[in-house]
Formats: C-alpha cells, sequence, structure tokens
C-alpha cells in the first residue's frame, strides 16, 4: 500500500512539473503589445498577419495611449509598446531605475491631420499661429468663438476635439503648435480613442479637432481636411494639406511626425519576439500604406533593421532640442557613423 501511494504521490509531482512547464512555454509563445493609439492599426494589422503565419504564437495588442504605454513598459508588463513620440527623459530615467533596456524602432510617418465637419464651408486653412490662439492655455474660456479666430467667421462657439494627456499626439501637438509640450488649453473634449473623436467632429458643425493621419484617411467621406500654412520664409508655399506625398517629404510642416515602437532588450531574446519585430520591419512597407500612414523609406527601413539585429539600445532622440521637423534618416545615419 505505501508503495501504491509513492508511486502515486510521483506521478502526481511528474505531473505538476509538466503542467508547469507547459504552463511557462503557453507564456513564452504569447507577445504583449499596448501603447499608442496612433500606432495601434499598424501593430494590430502586424499582430494579424504574423498569427496567421505562426498559429501557436498568441499576440494581446491594446492602445492605451503613449504616456500609459510607458508606465507598462517600465513596470515590465508587456513586451513591446506603440509611441506616437520618442520616449521622455524621465521615460528612460526609469527604465534605467528598473533595469529595463529598450530597443527604439523607428516604423512609420505620421501627419497630424486638423479636421473640421463636412458641414463647415468656412475654414479652408489655418496658420500655425492660428491654431496656437485656439489652443494655448490662455484661451481658456477666452478663445471660444470662430469669428474670433479671423474676421468673417461666423459667431459660432467652437467645439474642440483633442488628445487626451496621456497621448503622444497630445505631446507632439502641444509642442509643434503651441511651443511646449504639454501646454494647452484644458476645455476640450480629450479622448485617447480616436474614433471617438472622429466621431464628435463629424457630428459637430462647429467642430474642430486633431488625430492621427490614418483615422481621417479611413473616415475623410466624414470629415474635412483642413491645410496648414507654417508661414515660415523657408517654406513659401502657403497652406499644405496632409498627404502621404506632404508627410514624407517633409513639407507637411509642423505636424509630420515619426511612429516607434520601443521593445523590451530582455523580451527580444525570446526567439518569438525577435521573429515578431523582425517581421514587424520586413512588412511595415507593405500594411503601413494600408493602414493608412506613410511608410519610411526602404533606406531607413535598413538602417532600423541593422538597429534592431545589433541591439542597441537607448534612444536616437534624447539629445535632440526638438523632435519637430526631424529628418528621420539623417538621425538613423548620425548614430552609423
Amino acid at each position: 500500500m505505501k508503495k501504491i501511494l509513492l508511486i502515486s504521490f510521483v506521478a502526481v509531482m511528474i505531473s505538476s512539473c509538466g503542467n508547469k512547464e507547459n504552463s511557462e512555454s503557453v507564456q513564452s509563445s504569447s507577445i504583449k503589445v499596448d501603447g499608442s493609439s496612433t500606432v495601434f492599426p499598424i501593430s494590430e494589422a502586424v499582430a494579424e498577419e504574423f498569427e496567421n503565419e505562426n498559429k501557436d504564437i498568441k499576440i494581446t495588442a491594446n492602445a492605451s495611449g503613449t504616456g500609459a504605454g510607458f508606465k507598462k513598459f517600465i513596470r515590465n508588463e508587456i513586451d513591446v509598446t506603440g509611441a506616437s513620440r520618442p520616449i521622455k527623459e524621465s521615460e528612460d530615467k526609469d527604465c534605467k531605475e528598473k533595469g529595463i533596456e529598450y530597443l527604439e524602432i523607428p516604423i512609420a510617418y505620421d501627419g497630424l491631420a486638423v479636421v473640421v465637419s463636412k458641414e463647415n464651408t468656412w475654414v479652408d486653412f489655418l496658420t500655425v499661429a492660428e491654431l496656437k490662439k485656439i489652443w494655448e492655455p490662455s484661451a481658456k474660456g477666452t478663445v471660444t468663438h470662430w469669428d474670433q479666430i479671423r474676421a468673417g467667421w461666423p459667431h459660432e462657439k467652437i467645439n474642440l476635439y483633442g488628445a487626451g494627456t496621456e497621448s503622444g499626439t497630445f505631446d507632439y501637438f502641444t509642442e509643434a503648435i503651441v511651443g511646449e509640450a504639454r501646454s494647452c488649453r484644458t476645455d476640450y473634449t480629450a479622448s485617447e480613442d480616436d474614433n471617438g473623436l472622429v466621431s464628435g467632429v463629424a457630428g459637430d458643425k462647429h467642430s474642430l479637432g486633431y488625430f492621427g493621419y490614418a483615422y481621417f484617411y479611413e473616415n475623410q467621406d466624414k470629415l474635412k481636411l483642413v491645410a496648414i500654412d507654417d508661414q515660415k520664409d523657408d517654406n513659401g508655399k502657403g497652406p499644405i494639406l496632409a498627404t502621404t506625398e506632404t508627410i514624407v517629404n517633409g513639407t507637411y510642416q509642423p505636424l509630420s511626425r515619426p511612429l516607434l515602437i520601443y521593445i523590451n532588450k530582455q523580451s527580444s531574446k525570446r526567439p518569438e519576439v525577435a521573429n515578431f519585430v523582425n517581421y514587424y520591419i520586413d512588412q511595415a512597407p507593405t500594411l503601413v500604406p494600408e493602414t493608412g500612414y506613410v511608410a519610411l523609406s526602404p533606406e531607413a527601413y535598413k538602417l532600423v533593421k541593422a538597429r534592431f539585429t545589433s541591439g542597441t539600445t537607448g534612444s536616437l532622440f534624447l539629445t535632440l532640442k526638438t523632435t519637430v521637423g526631424v529628418k528621420l534618416e539623417e538621425v538613423l545615419k548620425s548614430t552609423q557613423q
């Protein structure tokens, strides 16, 4: 009887160990992706294609916003986070304090689309100065009607829609337009859900909003795109509409920007994560345009692939005074020299 009990105990222990190994195997075959709602359509498309070719790997992709994504990344809760602006010095410092090494991979270009309702008949373009007048902190409660922006426009209340404060889009837009990241009026409808912003602007004749170009691209039947005039001497071309051409050639300023993904270096040592990131880079030239964003140049993707393959950690952008108007290929090449 004792012999039977001993054999049963050993069998249970072996079974338990086997289940633990199987559990760890399942865990190691899952990849967690979060971060920017702007980058999310690209990550979602890549994840879907990757899972179709790798049936044993499960990718969980969410979009909590760039800032919230970095918080999860720093807590080591996710493997990859999307970002619609480069990592901040404070986030880089937190990564170091937590022992998180990261790989930074530019993956696409985006232009922030400034939009109004299809019913809006008076706005064809806005200058950067006019946008600043609308969105700067001092505008709260004071700049409230369209005719305060330009004489001749209707005396109708402006209803504003824009990125929430956890969004990298919020950081980039405020830096590019107001002149200081996170400096913004607070009396507007804010959300990390870009589809919610699309619905808000589309259903409101007197609205004005902004979000990633892909969300305009997917909803251009509902929205009117506003051309932007940066009024700089080096432009001299007048108002420019956001298009794939003007975003990639840099003439849509100052609202063109790179989109990025950040990978936990420890996670990248797992074969499935390394394969996923390599697949992400390789498929980006095809999938990025399909999601409404602008692919990098072939040369840029080659440099990006080399950066990931070499395991180069840290950010390309932390030493720059600003990322507004940065030429990505130039930054990538400078790191290869």
